[in-house]
């Protein structure tokens, strides 16, 4: 199969998902720019990265890669497909498999070739409200790619959109905000920057009235 039978794919994808969720895009803190990025985001669903990939401009969209867990994307050949194929994803080996394929060596090797990334650092897909504690893999990555900038984005309402289990989406408005830009700054330890990263995106939610 050709790279534009992919790109067809990934069109109906991106199509779709505008369709059911009505997604805006809300560049509260930054605009699009070209540069390799990490956006990182709270995380409810595995739609999650096809709303912030449809969200984003074609011009980035198409340099710009979700990490996700391969035990999962290459569950069957029709995930492995869309993962690998259709969004060129990073796929990280979890529990212990792959461990040959050091996470951050592959997702520095993505930046450094000037694309962008999706990344959740909760790890895990959160079923409450707020964040669970983020795990440590965005602060080696800022680490090893300084001048990559790190984009929180806030998704709101696609975890009701795609509840856990769920098959059918349920039409619902969606809205993504992305926020000023982090960079790891000078002498700072990993729990300082993992908490500033963190209330960087808690930033980013809507107020309750």
């Amino acid at each position: 199969m050709g790279r534009w039978l992919d790109d067809w794919v990934g069109a109906l994808i991106c199509g779709f998902a505008k369709l059911v969720t009505g997604v805006r895009a809300l560049w509260r803190g930054c605009e699009p720019d070209p540069r390799p990025r990490v956006y990182f985001a709270n995380h409810r669903s595995h739609g999650d990265f096809v709303l912030i990939w449809a969200a984003l401009p074609p011009v980035l969209r198409n340099r710009t890669r979700p990490v996700a867990g391969a035990d999962y994307w290459r569950a069957s050949p029709l995930r492995r497909y869309i993962a690998e194929r259709v969004f060129q994803g990073v796929l990280i080996a979890r529990n212990g498999e792959g461990a040959a394929d050091d996470p951050i060596t592959q997702m520095s090797t993505a930046l450094a070739a000037g694309d962008s990334l999706i990344l959740f650092p909760e790890g895990t897909r959160n079923l409450g409200d707020g964040l669970l504690p983020f795990k440590s893999g965005l602060f080696h990555l800022a680490r090893a790619q300084p001048e990559a900038e790190l984009v929180p984005v806030w998704i709101e309402n696609l975890g009701r959109v795609m509840p856990k289990g769920s098959t059918i989406p349920v039409p619902l408005l969606c809205s993504l905000s992305f926020g000023q830009p982090l960079t790891l700054q000078s002498g700072e330890d990993r729990h300082a920057f993992l908490q500033r990263a963190r209330e960087a995106l808690l930033a980013l939610a809507p107020r309750e009235e």
